[in-house]
């Protein structure tokens, strides 16, 4: 596995640059992807953290990690890339989102789909995954962020 530690949530598939205010690929807001060279250590955290809670609450809704020693060493030995201290249902999303048409024993990597999506094939979970994770963050823009801009915009004029 690359020994380089993941510095940005990026995928490489952002959205942003097509206007929409939270990117499809990494999940982040619009001003996070925008500045996000110069944030500090603590904000790029508060970020990584945001992002790890919302997949971690997706993820626990469709899966069980059972053996996550396992799923590490499988990670490791297929040279998929994760963050170590993020949660091992991150670290299930990362097997998912890279091997999803190639796994036919997810319980071989320490990982079982609970009983309602045994049923999905990967790949469909996959996408099912990654829609429930832009629209939590989408959600999560939606209450938190954007009024803050809203006001923002009414005190100047003021």
């Amino acid at each position: 596995m690359s020994n380089q530690r993941i510095k940005t949530p990026c995928v490489g598939l952002c959205s942003t640059v097509y206007g929409d205010l939270v990117c499809r690929g990494c999940k982040r807001f619009h001003h996070e992807v925008v500045n996000w060279n110069l944030y500090k250590e603590e904000e790029k955290r508060a970020v990584w953290r945001r992002l790890e809670i919302l997949l971690v609450q997706v993820m626990g809704a469709k899966l069980d990690v059972f053996d996550a020693t396992r799923l590490r060493s499988q990670l490791e030995q297929h040279k998929i890339r994760f963050v170590p201290e993020q949660s091992p249902y991150c670290w299930a999303y990362q097997l998912i989102a890279r091997g999803a048409r190639l796994i036919s024993q997810l319980e071989a990597y320490g990982v079982a789909l609970l009983p309602e999506f045994r049923h999905w094939a990967l790949p469909e979970l996959r996408d099912a995954i990654d829609r429930e994770f832009f629209l939590l963050s989408e959600a999560h823009y939606e209450r938190y962020i954007a009024p803050r801009f809203l006001l923002e915009g009414v005190e100047s004029r003021v």
